[in-house]
């Protein structure tokens, strides 16, 4: 067993595609070795700004030998099938193969063994097949090559067991090849050299060593360690903290290969602007760390990080850094003042100009909707005062058309709330202008403030049923207009808020308000996607998900607090042995059923004949589902859903007793008649719960 080590040097690597990446470059090298029947121990990948690094361990020197049988023709086919059949495997004589008897007769039999070729001949075939399989978001051709890759290529190091794999990598066309190394080059710094010093590796101990010694560290986790404790001794040092986004870090660090971070400041002159737009400044555009006051309060300092150590200390890095900052800060103040001078209500006009759907109109369309229709969901959320509703929808979009958001997009939202305060909005109105945009994803705090939480529920509610009402619906794989971020956020709102909302309804409205010609329908369609988001959402935190299928097949209940409350308790009857014995029994009568009615013709749901209950095991299944079905009936109409459960646990004495005592299918016509109208019954009373076909390994009847 041996180590192979692979380095393919390239251009830079964007820092979004490293951690996925080198994830891949793994599993697909550890793939293509198995292929090869080389099946390693373990694979481990690493990546940086310039380079993708998979490491195998385990190796085999060779391919095991193997011997393979095969059938030939008949004793005594023609010669030319002889011929043709040795010719297949690969061997040169009749004398090479057994005369076997078998009990279809005589026939030729050829036993091939092959013997294993060493694995330092046939990894250049496996490091090919690797570089060919990168599934990369994104990749690209360049120059005279054919072969795709993230960035152009520039070397490839392989080395096996110790000694560099003789071979190459055909880039294709007129481009060449890459002829596999022994070493690579350290920092990228060493691109400006005339000629880069080679580091010569023998292990991959040795050329993470010799990478570090030239200023490359490997590991993307560890060069995030090292801002972060280098960030927090800056940040102490002026008594400030220094709490890294982890989303910027992990760019951070997929930015540089040996991470300086220096200190930086900001002038006090903009320090008047809002504190989300320094951040956004800092952050998105320069990818710096902002610092903060003991109080959480922006300070006029940042990190910034370097890659490699400078020569002077850092100077010159932190006052060319300083200097793009502060150009960016001065764009930021000069529209935050001209923003200001217009009232954001003025703006709305303009709205009318930006395009939402071709088929859907223009963002004032979607603006002057909300107006209508925010109002109609403030019906069903606790404190939301409709007028205040009506009138942060009027301003939601209005910050769009502002400079400042022009220029920094994602401070949508943010931006109107401080023009609308500005212009003398109520607080109410301001924060629903801000927070009307979450949650944007699965980690975003929902909105808690009444009119907030209206405004979002009837922004996507409102998209919802517009694209459904035109058609628009996301497929398997695509979603170019981010319904399924739209109706989850929906699903998070109603249940974060616990508010009691009939979504039926409620996107019907919404549907007419874009005057689709059948709102019934795209509404129904649209439940029917909120609902799928409903079991994503609760399969994600662990819960059953397919309760909620089942629940929501049977009652068509549009309210998702009843239905996921009534989930939870389907879930925790499921999990118990009641409810696991009576979906066993569920299925063998749905079973029965969809047999003998397949058979018959014809459903068996007519009432049960009281008269022809023959057996006591009949009798008592009969009384049991009387019961059964009028408490179940009364629990569930008032949202008792765990005494629903228990009256349905009941059922399970009575069901197992049938089963064991009671033939269905009698020979007498009136008695399977009315036996399988009694299952019928169980089935329907199981049905007053929730859809059990639907419970994963349930049978539909």
């Amino acid at each position: 067993m041996a180590e192979l080590l692979l380095e393919v040097l390239s251009e830079e690597i964007p820092a979004r595609m490293q951690t996925r990446a080198a994830t891949d470059f793994a599993r697909v090298l550890r793939r293509r070795l198995e292929a090869a029947a080389l099946a390693c121990d373990g694979a481990e990948g690493f990546a940086t700004p310039r380079r993708l690094v998979a490491v195998a361990r385990g190796v085999p020197l060779r391919q095991p030998d193997t011997k393979e049988e095969r059938r030939g023709p008949r004793v005594g086919a023609p010669e030319r099938a002889l011929r043709g059949f040795l010719r297949s495997a690969g061997l040169d004589s009749p004398e090479r193969c057994e005369r076997r008897e078998t009990a279809k007769g005589a026939f030729w039999f050829a036993v091939i063994e092959r013997r294993g070729r060493r694995a330092v001949e046939v990894l250049p075939e496996v490091v090919r097949a690797t570089v060919a399989d990168m599934p990369w978001p994104k990749s690209m051709r360049w120059g005279a090559a054919r072969l795709r890759w993230v960035r152009p290529l520039r070397s490839v190091l392989c080395v096996f067991d110790g000694e560099a794999v003789p071979g190459a990598l055909p880039l294709g066309g007129e481009a060449g090849t890459l002829a596999f190394a022994d070493s690579t080059v350290g920092h990228t710094r060493s691109r400006r050299e005339s000629a880069p010093a080679r580091l010569a590796v023998s292990s991959f101990a040795d050329y993470r060593a010799k990478l570090e010694a030239a200023g490359v560290v490997l590991d993307p986790a560890e060069r995030a360690r090292r801002i972060v404790a280098e960030g927090r001794r800056l940040a102490g040092a002026a008594g400030l903290g220094f709490d890294p986004d982890p989303a910027l870090l992990e760019e951070a660090a997929g930015l540089v290969e040996w991470p300086t971070p220096l200190p930086g400041s900001i002038d006090d002159a903009f320090m008047r602007l809002p504190p989300e737009v320094l951040a956004t400044a800092m952050m998105r555009h320069q990818k710096y760390f902002p610092l903060s006051a003991a109080d959480g309060t922006p300070a006029n300092r940042f990190v910034m990080v370097a890659d490699g150590a400078p020569a002077d200390g850092g100077a010159a890095v932190r006052a060319g850094n300083e200097r793009v900052l502060r150009a960016r800060l001065h764009d930021a103040a000069f529209f935050w003042d001209g923003d200001r001078r217009v009232p954001l209500e003025s703006r709305t006009p303009m709205l009318d100009r930006m395009a939402f759907h071709a088929r859907l109109g223009s963002v004032g369309d979607k603006r002057r909707r909300l107006e209508a229709f925010g109002p109609a969901v403030a019906e069903y959320v606790p404190g939301a005062d409709a007028a205040s509703v009506a009138r942060a929808a009027r301003l939601c979009k209005a910050d769009l058309v502002t400079g400042m958001v022009g220029e920094f997009a994602g401070l949508q939202g943010v931006m109107g709330r401080y023009y609308a305060l500005h212009d003398g909005e109520a607080a109410a109105v301001a924060d629903a202008i801000a927070e009307h945009y979450a949650p944007a994803g699965a980690g975003d705090e929902c909105p808690r403030k009444p009119v907030s939480v209206a405004l979002a529920l009837a922004d996507r509610l409102d998209t919802l049923a517009g694209f459904f009402a035109i058609g628009e619906r996301p497929t398997g794989s695509k979603d170019p207009f981010a319904l399924r971020r739209a109706a989850l956020g929906a699903v998070r709102l109603v249940l974060d808020n616990a508010l009691r909302v009939p979504l039926r309804g409620v996107l019907e409205t919404a549907a007419a308000g874009h005057g689709a010609a059948a709102p019934g329908a795209a509404a129904a369609e649209a439940l029917d996607f909120i609902a799928e988001r409903l079991r994503v959402h609760m399969r994600e935190r662990g819960l059953r998900h397919d309760a909620a299928a089942a629940v929501f097949a049977a009652s068509g209940d549009d309210d998702l607090l009843r239905l996921r409350r009534r989930a939870a308790a389907l879930a925790d009857f499921l999990a118990t042995g009641d409810g696991a014995d009576l979906l066993a029994a569920f299925r063998r009568a749905a079973n029965i059923l969809r047999i003998e009615e397949r058979k018959d013709g014809a459903r068996h749901d007519g009432p049960v004949t009281a008269a022809a209950l023959a057996e006591p095991a009949e009798s008592a299944l009969c009384a049991g589902l009387d019961r059964a079905e009028r408490d179940i009936a009364d629990a569930i109409g008032a949202e008792r859903f765990d005494a629903a459960m228990r009256a349905l646990a009941l059922l399970r004495a009575p069901v197992d007793r049938f089963f064991e005592e009671v033939t269905v299918n009698a020979e007498s016509a009136e008695l399977r008649a009315n036996r399988l109208r009694l299952l019928s019954r169980v089935r329907s009373a199981l049905a007053g719960v929730a859809d059990f076909a639907r419970i994963e390994g349930g049978t539909s009847a």
